[in-house]
């Protein structure tokens, strides 16, 4: 068997060694007519009832926290249900109520980013999107390393990735995300132990080819 060149063989080994594993990805959800959740909010605008509009959250008994629409229970159907329980309510103050309901997720992005804390988002709003709702990243943020938290378990995303899968991943209700800080370069740990790890390669592979 005629030997491997050794400069081939150092770039094969350097190339496999800096291989990763494409990284997991969520589930996709189907979220066309999906159920509504206490803690979801939802944007209810009204024509000509100002009382009626605005953003309302969805109460733990499963009711509209509103004075009014309090007894319109939305929590635990499908959006299109609630839909109509929310045009019967309407009903009994004009015979053609014309309104629009959006459904939002709450969503936590922490971490480097300018304003973390619990935001609402609409359905169909990207993680990149999340991110920007958040302020978008700090000087020190790393958006290659954007950890996401969901029923449990946690996702290292690459936002940077020009996987299309990544970038029109949507969050969900409940999801955590955070995106971590970019540390320091550290000369040892950056620096030398490559450079060894790649020098120690190179030493054994020219002690074997002399055999």
């Amino acid at each position: 068997m005629k030997p491997r060149p050794l400069l081939a063989t150092v770039l094969l080994i350097a190339g496999c060694a800096g291989q990763t594993p494409a990284p997991a990805l969520p589930q996709p959800m189907a979220q066309g007519d999906s159920a509504l959740h206490p803690g979801d909010m939802l944007r209810i605008t009204v024509w000509r009832q100002a009382e009626l509009s605005g953003e309302f959250v969805i109460s733990p008994d499963s009711t509209v926290a509103h004075p009014l629409l309090q007894v319109v229970k939305v929590g635990g159907v499908p959006l299109s249900w609630a839909r109509a329980r929310l045009r019967d309510f309407l009903l009994s103050y004009e015979p053609n109520p014309r309104f629009v309901v959006e459904p939002l997720y709450p969503v936590v992005v922490a971490g480097e980013v300018r304003q973390p804390g619990l935001v609402a988002v609409a359905r169909g709003t990207t993680l990149s999107q999340a991110v920007a709702r958040g302020g978008g990243p700090t000087d020190r943020g790393r958006l290659d390393r954007v950890k996401l938290v969901r029923g449990g378990r946690t996702y290292v995303l690459n936002l940077l990735s020009e996987d299309q899968r990544v970038a029109i991943l949507p969050v969900i209700s409940g999801d955590q995300v955070f995106v971590p800080r970019r540390g320091e370069f550290n000369v040892i740990r950056d620096g030398l132990y490559p450079l060894a790890s790649l020098t120690a390669a190179v030493a054994a592979l020219l002690t074997y080819s002399r055999r």
